[in-house]
């Protein structure tokens, strides 16, 4: 009963700093957000809202230098200007970046959000559990252990969270015509793009690496092509 009371505590607070950090989150991209008005990749995006038998998409373009896509908590879609000046610069195709925007719609249908929510105040239980256990046999590193534990864990669940993500896309795109070839070129230089944490450990990362997401869509293709894809 009286470790009870320490998770209990820890689930609560999980929530609730979850909540602040998606409102404060959702106010933030409100004031550095725009609408995409790019007609070649909006042409795109409808074909996507077309198959998914739903009213336009708006997408957002959020004001930051960084190459990102993000699905908020609140459902919408946002691309980061440092990949629309890559698409500008010739360097990234409006096929990649519609890949992107796929892959976020999937993190939106899949209730990635949602779910990370719940996770995350799990995780927050277990790191109070962890170090209430080993803080009793190892006092100083401890809770050192523990909070590397969980970092692995949500890794580990986010990387999960990447390739339903993925497969999602690669469904999506295949289904309007276009293939899983745009996640398949971006994915090759998206590392290169980015400026990815090529030195961090796998069970570290909470994306997999650009390799394994080609080789997952790849196999998902292969079977898509055995068979006709479900209407």
């Amino acid at each position: 009963m009286a470790m009870l009371v320490p998770i209990l505590i820890a689930v609560i607070s999980g929530l609730v700093m979850w909540q602040f950090s998606s409102r404060t989150m959702a106010r933030r991209l409100d004031a550095t957000s725009t609408p995409l008005r790019d007609a070649q990749i909006m042409a795109i995006v409808d074909r996507m809202a077309r198959a998914l038998d739903l009213p336009p998409l708006k997408v957002y373009v959020q004001d930051t230098p960084v190459i990102n896509g993000l699905a908020a908590p609140d459902g919408r879609v946002f691309i980061t200007r440092g990949f629309m000046d890559k698409y500008r610069l010739g360097e990234v195709t409006a096929e990649e970046i519609a890949s992107v925007i796929a892959h976020e719609l999937g993190h939106v249908a899949l209730g990635h959000s949602q779910r990370r929510m719940l996770d995350f105040s799990g995780q927050n239980a277990i790191r109070v559990v962890l170090t209430m256990v080993i803080g009793r046999f190892i006092p100083f590193i401890g809770p050192w252990l523990a909070s590397m534990a969980v970092q692995m864990l949500a890794a580990r669940l986010s990387r999960d969270d990447e390739y339903e993500a993925d497969a999602y896309a690669a469904a999506l795109l295949t289904k309007i015509g276009i293939g899983i070839s745009p996640q398949r070129s971006l994915f090759q230089k998206l590392e290169r793009l980015a400026g990815g944490p090529a030195n961090t450990p796998a069970w570290f990362m909470s994306h997999p690496k650009a390799e394994q997401r080609i080789a997952s869509i790849e196999h998902l293709a292969r079977n898509w092509n055995r068979k006709p894809l479900p209407r």
